[in-house]
């Protein structure tokens, strides 16, 4: 069992915006922007809460792989 699969059986698949930022090594302000702009990870709406999927900020993260400076 990775890490990964420690802390989703734990806690859950959903995380805040507070802890979907520091997964992401970002300012939870960042994540509100890109809600508002576009351009972050997908989310979901518990209610009035906004909730992060673990898979979705996974996925997000690996679309900007690149392999050097020059990829655009």
């Amino acid at each position: 069992m990775t890490e990964h699969d420690t802390e989703t059986a734990q806690d859950g698949p959903f995380r805040t915006t507070r802890e979907a930022a520091r997964f992401l090594k970002l300012k939870p302000n960042t994540l509100e922007k890109m809600r508002v702009y576009g351009g972050g990870p997908q989310y979901r709406k518990h209610g009035r809460h906004v909730r992060y999927h673990i898979d979705d900020l996974t996925a997000w993260s690996d679309m900007r792989k690149k392999d050097s400076t020059s990829d655009v």
